[in-house]
């Protein structure tokens, strides 16, 4: 189904309800990255350029409904405002109390407070999103990373407000999506990595009936390793989902892993030592695939027409264990291939190993990206889609009269 899009609205003078991902990470009270800050503009700078009122609306940490901002701090939405006046060059008006009625105001871009601070968000109360559709002209959804929640702003006030469309950020994901998942170039080879199958065990399993080759990385790829009869000494793995990943690995090509990268410890000057995997001992803890094993790995990634990626496969964050990430992130980045990043982990190593320009499409989304992958209809769309349908019967009703 085609939703409307900005660009189907005359914009001038009307009030546009955007809700956005500005989850970003902080440290003493300031943005430490401003990649979702970045990601947004556009779609901001757009509505400004047509004379659009901007409300933007988004959540950040994790708040307590119904507690006062004076007793969670932290979760203020202050810092990101400061950050959003230095990316568009204006003024940017934080507002707090917005329930009943905005403020009148003379700047362009207004920023709700946190708005999972609201009681009801969570529930997709019916009451809290009539007063958030109250606030607009046009709700514009623009937060993929937020997609997979039935929330008040992110779904509820679909049904209320005046009228509704996707922003450019929103439409750009779900058309990168589509490309690389639904009608992809072969051959396609997928990149999981993190700590644990159990988090990913339904993205695995549908991509490995999706994909031609499928790449296991971090604790995941050690209960893979473990499901090969090797033994993975006190890592991080499943034993669990030990026959969940032998049953994955009958369904599609994996590529073997040979030697991993382990120590006794984990800390940033923790000694790393290179292992054949039938050498592991009980002692060692698997941070990183070895050297030999990327080796295999890098002509599959050459070879690839579509790459897609969710999360590293090591411990990257420590130099020590990093190589089997940096390889990873360089050789996707040098393919041809039409490569497709998502999840907070893999956007971390795509700017610590500075490599964005060169990777096709960097999805926003954590959640919603696997959720997409997984082939879950996702709630916020599927609140516009209904909304499409709605308005198209009143439409249908009105004619025949």
């Amino acid at each position: 189904m085609r939703l409307p899009s900005l660009s189907d609205f005359e914009l001038t003078g009307k009030r546009l309800l955007i809700r956005q991902d500005l989850n970003v990470p902080m440290k003493d009270g300031r943005v430490t990255s401003d990649a979702r800050l970045r990601a947004a503009l556009p779609t901001l700078q757009y509505a400004l350029a047509q004379g659009a009122q901007v409300i933007v609306m988004s959540h950040l940490g994790r708040p307590k409904e119904g507690v006062a901002l004076a007793d969670q701090p932290e979760v203020s939405l202050a810092p990101v405002g400061r950050a959003l006046e230095q990316l568009l060059g204006q003024s940017v008006q934080l507002v707090d109390q917005y329930l009943d009625g905005l403020p009148v105001t003379e700047a362009k871009i207004v920023l709700l407070e946190n708005i999972r601070i609201n009681v009801g968000e969570k529930a997709n109360d019916a009451g809290l999103s009539k007063q958030l559709g109250a606030l607009c002209d046009i709700f514009v959804m623009d937060a993929f990373g937020t997609a997979h929640r039935a929330q008040a702003s992110t779904a509820g006030v679909a049904q209320y407000a005046p009228a509704i469309c996707v922003g450019p950020l929103l439409a750009a994901e779900l058309s990168a999506l589509s490309e690389a998942l639904e009608q992809p170039k072969a051959p396609v080879v997928a990149i999981v990595g993190g700590s644990k199958v159990s988090t990913k065990l339904e993205v695995l399993e549908a991509l490995s009936q999706k994909v031609d080759t499928l790449i296991v990385g971090g604790g995941i790829a050690n209960t893979f390793i473990a499901a090969a009869d090797f033994d993975v000494g006190c890592s991080l793995y499943e034993p669990g989902l030990v026959d969940a990943a032998k049953r994955i690995g009958t369904r599609v090509q994996m590529p073997e892993v040979v030697d991993v990268v382990v120590s006794d410890q984990l800390h940033a000057d923790a000694q790393a030592e290179v292992k054949m995997v039938e050498d592991v001992t009980e002692t060692d803890m698997i941070l990183d695939l070895g050297p030999q094993t990327m080796a295999g790995f890098l002509p599959i990634i050459e070879g690839a027409a579509t790459i897609v990626w969710n999360g590293p496969l090591g411990v990257f964050e420590f130099e020590a264990f990093a190589g089997g990430t940096r390889a990873l992130t360089e050789a996707i980045a040098a393919s041809s291939a039409f490569s497709l990043a998502g999840g907070g982990d893999t956007l971390a190593a795509i700017d610590a190993f500075e490599v964005a320009e060169n990777i096709s499409y960097i999805s926003t989304g954590g959640g919603a990206f696997l959720e997409f992958i997984e082939g879950k209809t996702l709630p916020a769309i599927a609140a516009l889609e209904a909304r499409v349908r709605q308005d198209q019967l009143v439409i249908h009703s009105s004619e025949q009269e």
